[in-house]
């Protein structure tokens, strides 16, 4: 712990984790992990931030697998929103938040823009902090790119799919966004945020962007990619926050219902037939999108297996396949590492005892 004193003279106690592009991750006395622009720090810190990242340890290389699972994600720190063209005959409008690039068609006040920001940041901290090694990500001038549009039509045109609100389009390494997903809505001649208006497809594909492209490498995309872009988007979110821990509660209502509170979900009730699981986990992703409803939802089943009620619950097996992606291993040789000297039929039993414990019954083809 050392203290921390930003450019108003304002001061912290806290611990620094790592540096991530242009901001500093501290750990605060309470556990809470919050990132901090260099350029808000007194010379002195963000000079301090970058000797410590050069010698090593807190930016230590390789993934953060051998970090703790956290229970509970808080942006506390201010998105500090940076105008940065406003251009009204071009159309183009262009806001920075300490990660993120907000492109848009329509001018939007600072206020509006740092109002939605917060759920950008705090799951990028909470994509960063899990400890999957969750460090992809394409930035363009060191921000991550997030495209804005007011009319949905425009939004289709750029590339967003019908009946969807966000989108991850991984050629341009961007997320579109029509400015209603956001709670965004003309008022008069402005626009105002409704800050209740909360959306699960966001997180969901901010985490896509987020992760290394080596995990949609055959036999990682599709299950693993889309269970856990479900599992970030899942969890509980308010204001800033991301409420890790108890949330199988949660989970198990989104794959079975509608969701808690009906915010949606995917609707599988509690007796659930799928395929073969070797199938499964190795189908192309043009399959596994035919049944998205069937697909997401036990993907998100499978992937929560992995992380928590696989083994000893400590995650090491899908770690370990995580590891074989990022060592270019894919398909079954990936695979072997979940598996982990089980046949698929073995596991397919597993996960079908792990779940019944919980409520559900996912059964399995066997065979194959």
């Amino acid at each position: 712990m050392r203290s921390w004193t930003d450019l108003q003279n304002r001061t912290i106690e806290a611990r620094m984790i790592r540096l991530d592009g242009e901001s500093v991750i501290l750990e605060l006395k309470d556990g809470r992990k919050v990132p901090l622009a260099l350029a808000k720090l007194s010379t002195a810190d963000a000079d301090y931030a970058h000797r410590q990242s050069a010698d090593g340890p807190p930016t230590a290389a390789g993934p953060n697998f051998a970090k703790p699972w956290p229970e509970h994600i808080k942006f506390g720190d201010d998105p500090g929103i940076t105008v940065v063209e406003e251009n009204v005959e071009k159309k183009r409008f262009v806001y920075e938040s300490s990660h993120y690039r907000y492109t848009c068609d329509v001018r939007l006040a600072k206020a509006v823009v740092k109002g939605f920001a917060v759920m950008f940041e705090a799951t990028h901290l909470f994509c960063r902090t899990l400890p999957l090694g969750l460090d992809g990500g394409q930035k363009t001038d060191g921000k991550l790119q997030i495209f804005l549009f007011e009319n949905f039509n425009d939004y289709v045109t750029a590339g967003g799919p019908q009946r969807t609100s966000g989108v991850f389009i991984g050629h341009q390494a961007a997320v579109l966004v029509p400015l209603t997903s956001l709670g965004v809505r003309p008022v008069g001649s402005s626009y105002m945020l409704d800050r209740d208006k909360s959306s699960k497809t966001l997180p969901h594909e901010l985490t896509h962007q987020l992760t290394p492209s080596s995990y949609f490498a055959p036999g990682g995309m599709g299950w693993f990619t889309e269970g856990l872009a479900e599992y970030v988007a899942v969890t509980p979110y308010r204001s800033g926050g991301f409420n890790v821990r108890n949330h199988h509660s949660d989970i198990v209502a989104y794959v079975t219902g509608y969701g808690t509170k009906n915010t949606g979900g995917r609707s599988l009730g509690k007796d659930i037939k799928l395929d073969n699981l070797k199938a499964f986990m190795l189908q192309d992703y043009a399959n596994f999108v035919k049944d998205t409803q069937m697909s997401y939802g036990c993907g998100l089943l499978i992937t929560y297996y992995f992380l928590q009620m696989d083994g000893a619950g400590d995650g090491k097996r899908v770690k370990a396949f995580l590891t074989a992606l990022r060592d270019g291993k894919k398909g079954e040789d990936a695979l072997a590492f979940l598996l982990d000297g089980r046949n698929f039929d073995q596991l397919a039993a597993d996960i079908t005892k792990a779940w019944k414990h919980r409520g559900i019954d996912l059964v399995f083809r066997t065979g194959g």
